[in-house]
């Protein structure tokens, strides 16, 4: 797994072009979709000051946009600040990994997207990473695959938490709503999604909604100057992917180990 997070690291650095520049500002909100993408970029580069001055100058302007009457709802004022927030505190961190702040960065960038496309959004590119995750936890859940049932799902839950703010934008919330209610039933009561059929059935429920949402959000074609993005951030999806998820698991592995001494003690 070490070995597949490096990889992938390197592959990002070397493939893919800074972005800065490349688009025309033809709106104010356009503007701030632009910054978010440039802070983005700066925190693959390690430049974290830079991103830090980005992400300020992005509050400023987001003040004056909303001052001067553009109109956002209540979710997506909060839905925003939150996500800003959060990677503000992420490329100050001194302690915070590379990969995660790349993570924070991502969920702020798609976000922003979310708010200003007005094409089909850039999340909803997300579909082919999220649905063969998916796929393999469904098939480490047919083949009573303990570790890859855990490694898989959780590796799905990073890529479903890095798209959830922009999900709740985009879709009413009585549907993210069920669609939450489904992803907690699972990782809650996995030992019983690993060992009963009647449980697994709550796979292919959640397979559904998830294809319903994408099949809703999908239009004929996407604006052609967002697939240098879809690329790139599909990239560093797979990246988050492989340290997250690994991450977490050996977290999850440390505490059942904990667990089982303590009970035998």
């Amino acid at each position: 797994m070490k070995l597949k997070f490096l990889s992938v690291f390197l592959a990002i650095f070397m493939i893919f072009p800074l972005y800065a520049n490349a688009k025309e500002v033809s709106s104010p909100l356009t503007e701030l979709d632009r910054i978010s993408d440039d802070a983005l970029q700066m925190v693959k580069l390690s430049r974290f000051e830079d991103a830090r001055k980005l992400l300020e100058y992005f509050s400023r302007q987001f003040v004056t946009l909303t001052s001067n009457g553009q109109q956002f709802s209540m979710d997506e004022l909060r839905i925003v600040t939150i996500s800003h927030n959060d990677a503000l505190e992420a490329v100050k961190s001194e302690s915070l990994e590379q990969p995660e702040k790349i993570n924070k960065l991502t969920k702020f960038r798609l976000v922003i997207d979310a708010v200003s496309s007005t094409h089909q959004p850039l999340w909803t590119e997300m579909e082919g990473p999220i649905m063969s995750t998916f796929q393999q936890v469904q098939e480490a859940a047919t083949n009573k695959d303990n570790v890859g049932f855990h490694e898989n799902f959780n590796s799905f839950l990073a890529l479903y938490d890095m798209v959830y703010p922009s999900i709740k934008i985009d879709i009413p919330a009585t549907r993210v709503q069920a669609l939450d209610a489904r992803i907690n039933f699972i990782d809650e009561f996995r030992p019983q999604v690993l060992e009963q059929a009647t449980s697994q059935k709550e796979l292919k429920a959640l397979e559904s909604d998830l294809k319903s949402i994408f099949d809703d959000m999908t239009e004929d074609e996407a604006d052609p100057s967002l697939w240098w993005v879809i690329i790139s951030t599909g990239s560093i999806i797979i990246l988050t992917l492989s340290y997250v998820g690994w991450k977490k698991y050996k977290g999850d592995k440390e505490i059942r180990k904990d667990f089982k001494r303590d009970f035998r003690e």
